[in-house]
């Protein structure tokens, strides 16, 4: 929404290119998504690959000193890569500045014994794979949310569906929150209302999705999503920071990641990787400035959720029987 003073949303380069008669075509409002967050909003931000507690310290250091809010801290090694105390620190930290934390779930594919993720055709990639990878993920879920953790990383839509049921039953928190990750994120809106429907309460897309897929995503489903600004180069490295505010009014509600390209993956991670992971922790919040900054110069930076807010709203999901 816009009013007199408020600077209408423009898109970058315009002004100069239609005066040099290179106009590009005006929006069309159909495309639009019609959805924000519950409380208001239609974007939130979020820090992935924050790896432990020093990380985290160093992400909420440079958050003040840059002045970059942020509604969600994200974790990719898992939740059995963090002590009690670990996962406690990071837990009241986050608290302190009522910031969600997500930690990832369990064993995946790509860290068994089996050979098929390295083949070339990736075999089932991330996915848990047998009963005990299933029930590994649920032993994390239920000692992260013991410990305090809200949010919840899946990378198999079995391990959300039961995750899904175990929040239902009680078993864990009812206000769990169920993140897909981008290494199994839907590439159609099919797939991602199939997501949504198996719990999911933000879904991460893949970076390389068009700007129609997005509005194709929204003609169905009204979940949040999750899109890397910057994609690390295992997810194809993909920049799409001038894109920021069409990705908005296409894909709200809509977490903005900032992650950072051109820099080496940290997962597992370990104290061997130390310094690489708290510049790179560092430069992720910096990623955030300049997307935000962007946001701004084309006056679409007035439309951020509050923070503090974390749920997703009334979403759809599939019936479960007794």
């Amino acid at each position: 929404m816009t009013d007199a003073s408020t600077p209408a949303v423009r898109k970058p380069g315009e002004p100069a290119l239609a005066a040099l008669g290179l106009a590009a075509p005006a929006p069309d409002p159909a495309d639009a998504s019609p959805h924000s967050f519950p409380g208001g909003g239609r974007w939130r931000t979020e820090i992935p690959s924050c790896e432990g507690p020093e990380a985290l310290a160093v992400v909420l250091k440079e958050s003040s000193r840059l002045d970059v809010p942020i509604h969600r801290i994200s974790q990719g090694s898992g939740v059995w890569m963090l002590t009690d105390a670990e996962i406690t620190e990071m837990v009241e930290a986050t608290a302190e500045r009522d910031i969600e934390l997500c930690l990832f779930t369990g064993p995946r594919g790509t860290w068994d014994i089996g050979g098929s993720t390295r083949t070339d055709s990736g075999g089932a990639g991330l996915r848990a794979r047998g009963h005990d990878a299933v029930a590994g993920c649920v032993e994390d879920a239920v000692r992260a949310t013991e410990l305090g953790v809200k949010c919840l990383l899946v990378a198999d839509e079995g391990v959300l569906w039961t995750l899904h049921r175990a929040r239902t039953a009680g078993i864990i928190p009812a206000d769990t929150t169920l993140k897909v990750s981008a290494l199994v994120g839907p590439v159609n809106p099919a797939s991602f209302a199939v997501y949504e429907r198996l719990g999911a309460d933000s879904v991460n897309v893949p970076s390389d999705l068009t700007l129609d897929h997005l509005t194709e995503i929204r003609r169905v489903s009204a979940a949040p999503m999750d899109m890397y600004i910057e994609a690390p180069d295992d997810l194809g490295g993909y920049v799409r920071m001038y894109e920021v505010a069409e990705l908005i009014r296409r894909g709200a509600p809509l977490y903005l990641k900032f992650g950072l390209a051109k820099a080496p993956g940290i997962y597992p991670y370990g104290h061997h990787m130390r310094e690489l992971t708290l510049a790179t922790a560092k430069e992720r919040v910096r990623r955030g400035r300049l997307a935000l900054d962007l946001l701004a110069r084309h006056g679409a930076g007035d439309d951020m959720a509050p923070l503090g807010t974390r749920l997703p709203g009334a979403l759809n999901r599939f019936e479960i029987s007794s």
